[in-house]
């Protein structure tokens, strides 16, 4: 009886959501142009982009932006997936989806983590991070996507929250709210290092974060390299990682080529390469309201016109900050 329950509820919820995610795609359809631009930075790398626009001209805009390491090909073709959600897609923004540098149709080299440079000088071509890419992103949108109203606001769950907070420090005037959601802040300690200790469940995902691409492309790279590890999966991970034996084993067998790998083994302690990949120090004396219960996530409020930046761990008073 219990598997019968399961089974109707795994039902119910694929249907739900399946369901959903066409009624997203057809609303988009009806209500919202599609375009895409390559959106140069002042390096002169230019950063893929994907843009959608209400087909009400008659009204400005806010702006919510994703910036992703995850392919924002993913998010084309009116497929936005409930991303940010499906009340948003019929709140009325402008949704902007980014591949971050170095990642899927965006140029440059990719670098996990890339450390904050403080000041963030327009003028300087050489200093770059993810603050100024974000700030370069914002400056373009705001003057050529039409129908903005000046405003943009930001958000992102684990890798992709990183590249929200990631634009806080010396942000653009433009950015008006953020919500930043179980980002990763100081990668010594999260995901690959869970407290300091190497986390052996996730050898197998360096090969998303290890590899450079070759050029712009819409499909993962780095396929056959995650195939090492499933083409003959193992039928116990416990035994499976007990018979590698020491880290060196890895290397020789599945991440010799893996860059990623190599800075791990490399820097086994929380030394300078780990710190200054730490978002959190560039982080200090921002205004914050931490109060927001995460479980709520209709958003409605549309009140307050003119407000500095706030930190939001959740997306529910992300339009008090854009809307008019």
């Amino acid at each position: 009886m219990k598997h019968l329950i399961y089974l109707v509820f795994a039902f119910v919820f694929t249907f739900t959501t399946a369901f959903s995610q066409d009624a997203d795609s057809l609303y988009m359809v009806q209500h919202y142009d599609l375009k895409e631009y390559r959106i140069p930075m002042r390096d002169g790398i230019e950063l893929f982009t994907v843009v959608y626009t209400p087909k009400d001209k008659g009204s400005d805009f806010p702006i919510l932006m994703n910036r992703t390491c995850y392919n924002a090909s993913n998010y084309t073709d009116y497929q936005v997936s409930r991303y940010p959600s499906s009340y948003l897609v019929r709140d009325g923004y402008i949704l902007v989806y980014q591949d971050v540098r170095g990642r899927y149709m965006s140029d440059g080299t990719f670098d996990n983590m890339r450390p904050n440079i403080p000041g963030n000088d327009p003028k300087n071509k050489k200093d770059i991070d993810e603050s100024s890419d974000t700030w370069d992103t914002i400056e373009w949108l705001v003057k050529n996507i039409p129908n903005n109203n000046g405003k943009v606001g930001m958000y992102g769950i684990s890798y992709p929250g990183f590249y929200t907070a990631a634009a806080l420090p010396d942000a653009h005037p433009a950015l008006k709210a953020s919500s930043p959601q179980a980002p990763i802040s100081d990668f010594f300690f999260d995901d690959f290092h869970h407290q300091g200790a190497y986390l052996q469940s996730y050898t197998a995902a360096f090969a998303v974060f290890g590899y450079q691409k070759e050029g712009r492309t819409r499909e993962p790279w780095y396929m056959d390299k995650i195939r090492r590890f499933y083409e003959n999966p193992p039928a116990d991970g416990y035994d499976f990682h007990l018979s590698l034996g020491p880290l060196k084993n890895i290397t020789e067998d599945y991440h010799s080529d893996n860059f990623f790998w190599q800075q791990i083994i490399s820097h086994p302690n929380y030394d300078e390469f780990w710190q200054k990949r730490s978002i959190l120090p560039h982080l200090e004396g921002m205004r914050s309201t931490y109060d927001i219960r995460c479980n709520i996530t209709l958003m409605t409020a549309k009140s307050i016109t003119r407000m500095p930046i706030t930190v939001m761990r959740c997306q529910i008073s992300i339009s008090n900050f854009l809307c008019d």
